[in-house]
């Protein structure tokens, strides 16, 4: 159990935290959601032992580990492959096996008779047990599944870690604390560097993972699929909703209608005992009630709305209609160095297209777009922009080409010098540029201020052709909506690389699959995309299934039939006595997960924690639960292995 309990924290004038609280039960799924500036990062740091709170408690069992993936900084060994750098957190196998290796060396001088032998085979068994529940055995798989799943292939495993991307860095140390399954799992925008592919695999990875997990995301689709509760922070409190983002968002625009009926009222109120003081101040019969209601006044608790709530709109200007045609590729390639990217590549792009590009990483998404914006030279082929095609493109990198000695307004008034003010203020606020922040230098800005601002500045630029590189990476929830919502009345063509299904599926009408030398085009949405993708990956697996049961082997139906019956009675032989141990585990184990249930709904009851014996009586057995349930998965564990290779076996 993690508690949180009271904490507080400022800068300088502003608070952040006021006296917050909650409690994490282990195993759950908790999604931490609040408006840019909120304080979502600073509250898992703060949890993680990055930061320290002004005040309050974090309180946890001595034996609760808490793992911490920031939104970027990373900083892996550049001494170390890939493979190396996530085995690097498995220093405590390491060292066991080599304590084991050292007590063999011993066993084998001492003689077999003494007492001294046997206390170093009982040391050598000590050792050699733990190593077996540690997961040593399965730890290279494990390591190979993990780095798969996140997108690295066999050859990148003995890559350094200095030929990674910041991306791919933030991929590493994922894998490295996936592997390490810690108790507590705090993850800060963890789709931010993941492709599709990536995306789905980590989805199926949190879902049956056993520890509790608290993630920081501005991905609707993601906090839905793995969140069953959500804890979301505002003006410095803490609420919380027992369900997953949609739930949250549906009971809080309750909460939030509420508290405006509230404010209004209040406000009609406050008028009303205003108008009274002022008519009756000077009447001297009046001045006990005028008294009174100045007092009423003071001690009236004032209830505040959110500015940054407010509806915020923003459309494109009409564009200039193109012609029939958009762009067409026509054999293009495209390569660098050895590696060839794209050979007799072509693709044409109409009016009114709006395209999302996906595909996994390295796979030449970006490659893509780049040649299509004009940015990047091809090395054969045909590119041919179509009749009044206007093009303006947005990548992470541009960035970098701001003047850091402008500020955020200036940037945007050189970009359109006749737009009024009005309208770049409102495109800035949009980004979350509010109030003074419209007049900071770009020097001072973040690397998630500059790209919104690289982001706000292209969409002033009018164009009938929009190309986007993951334009939504540093954007909040309201301002995704917001240009959902101005994409979505967007007369143009767009093209769109990115791995937000909320963000894309209702905007774009075509997929265009990008993968090592091939493209597809599916005619629908994200999510339409990866129904037929699940249908191709079964059709697959059919196909491969169908293709080695009709291998002949030259024998005869009924000889096939004996020798397979008589391949069944070999592998039950051989799975009985490994059944008859393994079925009182598995009873042992629903026995023990009941109890730990039972103990977990105390845990999260409010009045648990009035009764402080109780709490420490139920909190050993918990904690003595745990052990044993380790203990029992481990005996399970290794039995399951053994059956799992005989059907292998005789598969």
């Amino acid at each position: 159990m993690l508690q949180l309990e009271n904490i507080s924290l400022t800068f300088g004038e502003d608070t952040l935290f006021d006296g917050i609280s909650t409690i994490i039960n282990p195993g759950e799924r908790v999604g931490l959601v609040g408006p840019n500036g909120a304080g979502k990062s600073t509250l898992l740091k703060i949890i993680a032992g990055e930061i320290n709170q002004d005040s309050g408690t974090i309180n946890m069992s001595k034996a609760a580990t808490v793992g911490y993936l920031p939104q970027d900084g990373v900083d892996p060994n550049p001494d170390l492959t890939v493979y190396e750098e996530v085995e690097s957190a498995f220093e405590g196998i390491q060292k066991l096996e080599k304590a084991v290796q050292q007590a063999r060396e011993k066993l084998a001088n001492l003689d077999e008779g003494s007492p001294e032998y046997q206390k170093a085979m009982e040391r050598v068994g000590s050792l050699q047990s733990k190593i077996e529940r540690s997961g040593a055995y399965s730890l290279e798989s494990n390591i190979e599944k993990i780095l798969m799943g996140l997108g690295f292939t066999p050859e990148d495993f003995n890559r350094s870690t200095t030929e990674f991307s910041g991306g791919w860095l933030m991929r590493i140390a994922l894998g490295k604390l996936l592997l390490q399954r810690p108790m507590y799992l705090l993850l800060d925008e963890p789709t931010n560097h993941l492709d599709i592919e990536s995306l789905r695999w980590i989805e199926q990875f949190l879902s049956s993972y056993d520890g509790a997990v608290i993630i920081v995301s501005h991905d609707k689709a993601f906090l839905n699929k793995i969140t069953k509760r959500t804890l979301a922070l505002e003006n410095g409190e803490l609420f919380d909703y027992a369900g997953n983002f949609d739930y949250y968002k549906e009971k809080h625009a309750d909460y939030k209608e509420h508290l405006r009926k509230a404010y209004e009222n209040q406000q009609k109120e406050i008028k009303e005992i205003q108008e009274f003081i002022d008519k009756f101040r000077y009447n001297a019969s009046k001045a006990a009630q005028v008294q009174s209601r100045i007092k009423q006044l003071e001690k009236m608790d004032i209830i505040e709305l959110d500015e940054r709530e407010e509806e915020i709109f923003f459309e494109f200007p009409p564009p200039e209609r193109s012609g029939a045609v958009v762009m067409e590729l026509e054999d293009v390639r495209k390569q660098y160095g050895k590696n060839v990217v794209f050979e007799d590549l072509s693709y044409t792009i109409d009016r009114g297209d709006k395209i999302a590009v996906v595909g996994p990483n390295g796979a030449g998404k970006s490659t893509l777009i780049r040649i299509i914006s004009g940015i990047e030279d091809i090395d054969g082929g045909n590119r041919e922009p179509g009749y009044n095609v206007t093009t303006s493109y947005f990548a992470q990198h541009q960035a970098d080409e701001l003047d850091l000695d402008k500020t955020v307004f200036e940037i945007m008034r050189d970009a359109a010098p006749k737009a009024t003010e009005t309208r770049l203020r409102t495109l800035l606020g949009c980004f979350l540029f509010q109030g003074d922040d419209v007049f900071k230098k770009v020097s001072v800005l973040s690397g998630g201020e500059k790209s919104r601002l690289a982001l706000a500045r292209m969409l002033l630029m009018p164009a009938n052709f929009l190309i986007f590189d993951e334009p939504t990476n540093h954007l909040d929830m309201q301002s995704k909506s917001i240009l959902q919502q101005a994409l979505q009345q967007y007369e143009g063509a767009f093209m769109i690389v990115s791995h937000d299904r909320d963000f894309l599926d209702p905007i774009v009408d075509k997929t265009l699959e990008v993968r090592p030398e091939t493209t597809n085009t599916f005619v629908g949405n994200v999510s339409y995309y990866l129904e037929k993708v699940e249908e191709r990956e079964q059709e697959a697996d059919a196909s491969q299934d169908n293709s080695e049961s009709n291998k002949k082997n030259g024998l005869s139906r009924k000889e096939e039939r004996r020798i397979a019956a008589q391949k069944r009675q070999r592998k039950s032989k051989k799975l009985k006595p490994l059944k008859k141990k393994i079925e009182p585990l598995e009873e042992e184990i629903e026995l023990k997960e009941e109890r730990k249930q039972e103990i977990e709904d105390l845990m999260a009851q409010s009045d648990f924690y009035d009764d402080e014996d109780r709490v420490k009586e139920i909190s050993m057995e918990y904690e003595k639960l745990k052990g044993e349930l380790v203990e029992v998965y481990a005996e399970w564990e290794e039995l399951a292995m053994k059956m799992s290779e005989i059907e292998e076996e005789f598969s």
